[in-house]
């Protein structure tokens, strides 16, 4: 099984629009700026991601994407067969045609991962990959200025003689 970009993408972009929809709909711009995703690949991705119900986009002024159910209810596999991406690591995609029109001899090998592969990414949600998200994006640097303001003395004390 080979997860391309598409599949990477588009989970990426999910969380962001997850992130950041709490604000109103999230633009694709920004996303494409954030992410570092290119605007008409994610148009691309987004057009699908609507047509699985996984997006809403709201149209006009103030206008973008919103998530099309609450994150809980979304699992990475669904995000990645939105897309068309394949959960395969078959030769033959399941046909069992690989070996002259035969199954080969580790197709069963292949198929049991392809079952565990599919029930990890169906395990995980949109929601839990936000939460790891949550303590890279609330860390926050704080500076402080530990000199005293000029001219106080206060907690100074006397030179000794």
């Amino acid at each position: 099984m080979r997860l391309t970009t598409k599949g990477r993408f588009a989970v990426t972009a999910m969380i962001d629009v997850a992130m950041h929809g709490v604000r109103g709909p999230v633009t694709l711009a920004a996303i494409s700026d954030r992410q570092g995703i290119s605007l008409s690949y994610l148009e691309q991705l987004f057009g699908k991601l609507r047509r699985h119900g996984l997006v809403d986009s709201v149209r006009g002024p103030g206008g973008g994407y919103t998530l099309g159910r609450a994150p809980e209810l979304v699992a990475v596999a669904d995000i990645i067969m939105a897309v068309d991406e394949p959960i395969d690591a078959t030769q033959c995609g399941g046909r069992e045609n690989c070996h002259d029109d035969r199954r080969c001899m580790t197709h069963e090998l292949w198929a049991g991962l392809n079952t565990h592969i599919f029930g990890y990414l169906r395990s995980i949600t949109l929601a839990q990959l936000v939460r790891q998200q949550a303590p890279r994006t609330t860390e926050v640097a704080v500076m402080h200025d530990h000199r005293r303001p000029a001219g106080d003395r206060s907690t100074e004390t006397a030179p000794s003689a």
